[in-house]
């Protein structure tokens, strides 16, 4: 699987229940599989970090989908995850789904996550400890 350029990497059985009535996996799952892959991001360090530097955590602003080809039970996917642009207040995360039946790029898309402040209801910039983590799990600078 093509993940090499992802830090984050999540194996993930295709459940029967994620069918829709067409029997293919339903276009919302792949959003919860981005979803899945931002979570194990936060694990990986940034979330200790949220945690210890008061009531910030992330929030969504906009998460995008392009589904390249339809995932059928049984099969098994590999969802990547990986900052691919660092602002003043936000991130951008590029997430990819690969089916290991047929091999194949199923799904790639976008999701844009701010830092937010739950106290003060308001972004707030990243704190240098954030960043350094970032890059710590990028393997490098982010750009900006």
């Amino acid at each position: 699987m093509p993940l090499d350029d992802f830090p984050i990497r999540l194996e993930l059985p295709v459940l029967w229940g994620n069918q829709d009535l067409f029997g293919h996996v339903n276009n919302c799952i792949h959003i919860r599989w981005f979803e899945s892959s931002r979570v194990a991001y936060w694990d990986a360090g940034i979330g200790e970090l949220m945690k210890s530097a008061g009531n910030l955590g992330p929030i969504l602003a906009n998460v995008t989908c392009n589904y390249k080809s339809q995932i059928r039970y049984p099969d098994t996917v590999h969802v990547g995850a990986s900052v691919r642009k660092l602002g003043r207040t936000s991130l951008t995360m590029e997430h990819v789904v690969f089916c290991e039946n047929g091999d194949r790029l199923a799904a790639e898309g976008q999701s844009i996550v701010v830092l937010f402040d739950y106290d003060k209801q308001r972004p707030v910039r990243f704190p240098a400890e954030m960043i350094a983590t970032i890059e710590e799990i990028e393997g490098g600078p982010v750009g900006g």
